[in-house]
C-alpha cells in the first residue's frame, strides 16, 4: 500500500495569482496524504496493466476513541475535528520568486481551532484560489476554518481576517464600485467541511469595501 496526496492535496483547481512588480506568484498548497494501491490487471494483447486505487474521501486522519468501556470504538472527532496523521503544516501559502524559482515565503494558511492559541497554526486543507491587487495584498479564503484573510504581497505577513459563516472555498474577486471604492467578494458556501452544521441559508456572497 503507498499514501498519496493527489486527491486533496498538492496545489488545487483554484489556481494561482501573480504581482508584476515583485515577480512573485501565489499559489495555495495542502499537504494531506489519502489512502491508494496499484493493482495489476491483466489488459489488452496479453499485456499487464497497473491501476491506481484509492479510498475516495477517505484521508488519513488520527480519530479518537471514546474512551468508554464497552463503548464499541465510537469516535469522537470527524469530519475537519479528525486531523491529518502527518505534522503540519496540512496547508499553506506559498511566494514563488519568477526569476529565481525560490520560494520567497511561505506561511500556514489556516488554523485549527480546537487546539491551544500557541499551536493553533497548522494550515488546513484549502480549496479555492487566491487573488492579488495593485496596493501589495494577497485575498485567499479558501482554508476550511472558515477565515478570509490578507496578507502582504512582499512578506507573507497576515494583514487581516474574518470569520465566515461558511467555508469560503472559491477565488474571490475585486472590482470597483460605483461610488469609486475599491471591494473585493468571495462566495461563502462550503458546507460539507463544517466542523459544525451551518443555519439553512448561510449560504452569501460576501463582500468587503477595502479602506
Amino acid at each position: 500500500d503507498v499514501c498519496s496526496s493527489d486527491l486533496v492535496g498538492g496545489a488545487n483547481w483554484g489556481g494561482t495569482a501573480s504581482d508584476p512588480s515583485l515577480g512573485y506568484i501565489f499559489v495555495n498548497t495542502m499537504d494531506e496524504a489519502s489512502i491508494g494501491w496499484i493493482e495489476k490487471r491483466p489488459g489488452p494483447n496479453g499485456r499487464d496493466v497497473f491501476n491506481r486505487n484509492s479510498v475516495v474521501g477517505s484521508t488519513s486522519r488520527f480519530q479518537w476513541s471514546d474512551g468508554k468501556q464497552d463503548g464499541g470504538g465510537n469516535l469522537v472527532g470527524s469530519g475537519e475535528k479528525a486531523w491529518p496523521c502527518q505534522k503540519p503544516p496540512w496547508g499553506n501559502l506559498v511566494a514563488v520568486d519568477l526569476k529565481t524559482g525560490d520560494i520567497a515565503w511561505r506561511v500556514p494558511l489556516g488554523i485549527t481551532d480546537e487546539l491551544p492559541e500557541a499551536k493553533q497554526r497548522t494550515g488546513r486543507l484549502n480549496m479555492g484560489g487566491p487573488i492579488t491587487t495593485a496596493s501589495g495584498l494577497v485575498f485567499i479564503a479558501a482554508s476550511n476554518d472558515r477565515r478570509f484573510r490578507a496578507f502582504d504581497s512582499r512578506t507573507g505577513k497576515e494583514l487581516w481576517v474574518t470569520k465566515l459563516e461558511m467555508n469560503g472555498h472559491a477565488v474571490p474577486i475585486t472590482y470597483q464600485g460605483r461610488d469609486g471604492k475599491q471591494y473585493v467578494a468571495v462566495t461563502a458556501g462550503g458546507a460539507s467541511a463544517l466542523d459544525d452544521p451551518a443555519p439553512a441559508g448561510s449560504e452569501a456572497l460576501v463582500v468587503y469595501a477595502l479602506p
